[in-house]
């Protein structure tokens, strides 16, 4: 569902926006702003259970964000997603980054959990825009099929289930499971 306006919305627009009723996200694509689906029962255990993997592996590394808008460029426009989860390290962190705004860098990370109506194949395309975006990785979890795929700016993307061990040369010594991470979610088999 697309919020409608008569004309496409300007980055500085949407930044301007008053906040959203309730709990409603909303992404800026191509001038027209998304809503984003509430996350649901296991879409937020998996979001918790990724979410303590990653910030006990970056402490003293970067940071981790639960939702929090990126100012990207999606073919050559202003595009501004929310993904579920994404880490920055200290070193891609700006320094003068002090105030309550969107992230106005291109994550190491981008952690995206398929929510109830969205599609792996709408996920691959969302991992392929992070990527030319400037995103280093994209993690896409999901909870039918249990499996974590990583995609790669370089490399085909490679999914990972059951005890196969998730590790990355970008992020050294952070590894484990898809299984693990169901288990933590107790998502149920």
């Amino acid at each position: 569902m697309v919020l409608q306006t008569e004309n496409q919305i300007t980055l500085q627009e949407f930044l301007n926006l008053p906040p959203g009723e309730g709990d409603i996200t909303y992404e800026l694509v191509d001038g027209q702003i998304f809503p984003k689906m509430s996350p649901k029962k296991f879409h937020s255990r998996l979001t918790r259970a990724v979410l303590c993997l990653v910030e006990e592996w970056c402490d003293g590394k970067g940071e981790v964000f639960i939702e929090l808008a990126i100012k990207l460029t999606r073919q050559q426009r202003d595009w501004v997603p929310t993904p579920d989860l994404l880490y920055i390290s200290h070193e891609c962190l700006p320094a003068n980054w002090d105030e309550d705004t969107a992230c106005p860098v291109a994550p190491d990370l981008v952690i995206e959990i398929i929510s109830p109506g969205q599609t792996f194949g709408q996920m691959i395309a969302k991992a392929k825009d992070y990527l030319n975006a400037g995103v280093l990785r994209v993690w896409v979890v999901d909870s039918q099929a249990r499996s974590v795929t990583v995609f790669y700016p370089d490399a085909a993307p490679q999914t990972y289930m059951g005890e196969e061990l998730v590790t990355d040369s970008l992020f050294p010594e952070l590894e484990f499971t898809a299984e693990t991470v169901f288990t933590m979610a107790k998502i149920p088999k």
